[in-house]
């Protein structure tokens, strides 16, 4: 049997290698040494580190798949809590009424008659009987310019109406004797045919001096001007002691109509036929507005449609009349030019921000008894400015959303809040599809979102369908507010310093 002896390294004379605390040597029968066969406990260690390192990685995944599914879990709640959160909306609900439906062009104010007085004598203007502004009519004295030159010029031409008269009667006297004597044969035929030529020359120049007397009298009656039409007055333009002439270009004044008025505009071609069919089958109304559609100026009548297109814009002329007893249109004034077409009667009509457009068509988002969304398929129709008729798919009375649609989904909780935009009387758009809204209540669609503006704001430019949101104004105003609230608090601290 062999023998297995155990040396310390400290006693040993010979060691087997450097730093190695035991040294193992193995003594066979035949007294030689050869190397030691691996000892099964570092297997045995390894195998068991290799577990723990296995059992370490489950733990690990294990651990991983739980906190990701607690993970899922908590944003799977957050989600449901967001959705079962009420979202602000504004809604309005769908109207079933008769609609206008309007042609709108641009069109400036024109007056029937525009008369710019001149003088058709020369003279000194001796007097002006008028007011700048005021309202004359016709034969009302205007002017005065010095009558006495033709006064005398009619004087002198009655003298030689008077000569000549006499020179008249006598020259006939003597032709009636001279018609005796030639009966007689007392005198040639020839003398009396020469006084009888002489009675006609006398004659004619009686017949002279009338019209030399009449020309006088119209002279002295251009001397007092009056106006030719009924009418307002508008500037001066000669005041008087100036020597005016029958040719100045300016003349002394300009006297335009007033009442009634008329107002020309321009519609494209394409609605021609539509406004013929109109015209035949009555009277159609026009309306003047201002040039922001803010303002309805006054109503009037379609009067007659030009003779030709424009070629160059592809539009046509049309010419109302207005009343204009408020004096509300003044000449050259730009409106706008609103002509009713017809009337859509029983429409259901909705704001045309409730209608949204995707991949399945036109949709509104309809408010429930329970205060939640639905998506309703629509088919719109004329949209009119900031009003959509719905062809079908939609009652009178149903709630739809006009703003915030961007956050809702089918079955979203709402905060439903009413549409006080209103739209009793909508703004138009022109046959090129031009919406011409009219500046709309303030709505915080472009601003900080639950923010109004404060009293004394003034409005802002408009966005689309909505001003410009009143949050930015808020927003500028606490900045501002807390920007002086630290300078005053940085101020303070630096003093105490």
């Amino acid at each position: 049997m062999p023998e297995k002896l155990i040396e310390n390294s400290t006693h040993a004379p010979h060691t087997l290698h450097e730093g190695a605390t035991h040294r193992e040597v193995t003594l066979h029968q035949d007294g030689g040494s050869g190397p030691t066969p691996p000892p099964r406990k570092r297997s045995v260690a390894g195998k068991i580190m290799l577990l723990l390192a296995i059992i370490v990685g489950v733990a690990a995944f294990i651990s991983w798949r739980s906190s990701g599914k607690k993970t899922q879990a908590a944003s799977a709640a957050q989600a449901d809590a967001q959705s079962r959160r009420a979202v602000p909306v504004v809604t309005a609900a769908a109207e079933k009424r008769d609609l206008p439906i309007y042609l709108e062009g641009l069109g400036s104010v024109s007056a029937f008659n525009t008369v710019t007085v001149k003088s058709r004598v020369d003279g000194e203007l001796t007097e002006v009987q008028f007011k700048e502004g005021q309202d004359v009519k016709k034969g009302d004295l205007l002017a005065t310019i010095d009558p006495r030159p033709f006064q005398v010029a009619l004087s002198q031409a009655q003298a030689m109406l008077a000569r000549d008269t006499a020179q008249l009667n006598d020259a006939n006297l003597d032709a009636g004797r001279y018609q005796e004597l030639v009966k007689e044969g007392v005198i040639a035929q020839q003398q009396y045919d020469t006084q009888h030529a002489l009675a006609g020359q006398v004659q004619g120049s009686v017949q002279a001096d009338q019209a030399s007397i009449d020309n006088a009298k119209l002279n002295l009656a251009y001397s007092h001007i009056t106006s030719p039409i009924d009418g307002r007055v508008g500037l001066r333009l000669v005041d008087a002691g100036n020597i005016v002439h029958a040719s100045d270009p300016n003349g002394l004044l300009v006297i335009t109509q007033m009442q009634p008025i008329s107002v020309i505009f321009t519609l494209p071609e394409d609605s021609l036929p539509s406004v013929n069919a109109g015209m035949r089958k009555g009277t159609l109304q026009v309306k003047a507005l201002s040039r922001d559609d803010g303002t309805q100026l006054a109503t009037g009548t379609l009067l007659t449609i030009d003779n030709q297109i424009d070629q160059t814009t592809g539009t046509y002329r049309l010419k109302a009349v207005f009343s204009n007893t408020d004096r509300a249109l003044w000449p050259n004034q730009f409106v706008n030019a609103r002509l009713l077409l017809d009337v859509k009667k029983n429409a259901i009509i909705v704001p045309a921000a409730a209608v949204q457009h995707g991949t399945q068509g036109a949709f509104i988002y309809v408010v429930k008894a329970d205060k939640t969304a639905e998506t309703r398929s629509v088919v719109p129709g004329i949209t009119q400015g900031t009003i959509t008729i719905i062809d079908s798919g939609l009652a009178a009375g149903e709630l739809v959303v006009t703003d915030g649609q961007d956050k809702l989904r089918a079955g979203t909780v709402v905060d439903a809040r009413s549409d006080t935009r209103g739209g009793d009387q909508p703004s138009t758009s022109s046959p090129n599809g031009r919406s011409n809204g009219g500046a709309q209540p303030g709505n915080p669609r472009n601003g900080q979102p639950g923010n109004t503006a404060g009293p004394g704001q003034p409005g802002g430019q408009q966005s689309g369908a909505y001003p410009r949101g009143n949050g930015q104004g808020n927003g500028q105003g606490n900045g501002q507010g807390n920007g002086k609230d630290q300078r005053k608090n940085k101020n303070r601290n630096g003093g105490a310093n």
